[in-house]
């Protein structure tokens, strides 16, 4: 009769366990990639909503844009449009990084504001490129619905 374990199967069973702590690791590890970029859209998307609600504050003001570099590179609380365009690119590049572009096109009253920033962080791919693309009616009018 055999008591006790022999060194092989304590070995063959601290592997199966050291391969399943690398397994956990690596989920846990991917997880955090994910989170970051998710919230990272998420900021985003809050920047984008903010600069549509600067747009429906100022109407008849023209906040068209072609590209981010466009943007005034300091704020002037006396012209809203240049103090709101300014803090949109500067929200922009410190939450999605100074590589991050944007451009503002505005047809009548609707505006559609396109975003795009390097999501590599969460994707295999060495130049991820993440785009947000969003519409709204940027009317001062509301209509009163029943």
């Amino acid at each position: 009769m055999q008591s006790g374990m022999t060194l092989i199967e304590v070995l063959v069973a601290l592997l199966i366990f050291s391969v399943g702590i690398l397994g956990v690791a690596m989920l846990q590890l991917n997880a955090l990639k994910y989170t970051d970029s998710s919230m990272r859209s998420l900021h985003v998307s809050f920047i984008a909503h903010d600069l549509f609600e600067r747009i429906r504050a100022n109407p008849g003001t023209r906040y068209a844009l072609s590209s981010l570099s466009q943007a005034p590179t300091s704020g002037s609380l006396a012209v809203p449009r240049q103090q709101d365009l300014y803090d949109f690119a500067t929200q922009l590049k410190r939450a999605a990084g100074d590589d991050a572009e944007a451009s503002i096109a505005v047809a009548g009253s609707s505006v559609t504001l396109t975003l795009t920033w390097d999501d590599s962080r969460a994707s295999q791919d060495a130049a991820q490129k993440q785009t947000l693309t969003l519409t709204a009616d940027v009317s001062a009018e509301r209509v009163a619905r029943p």
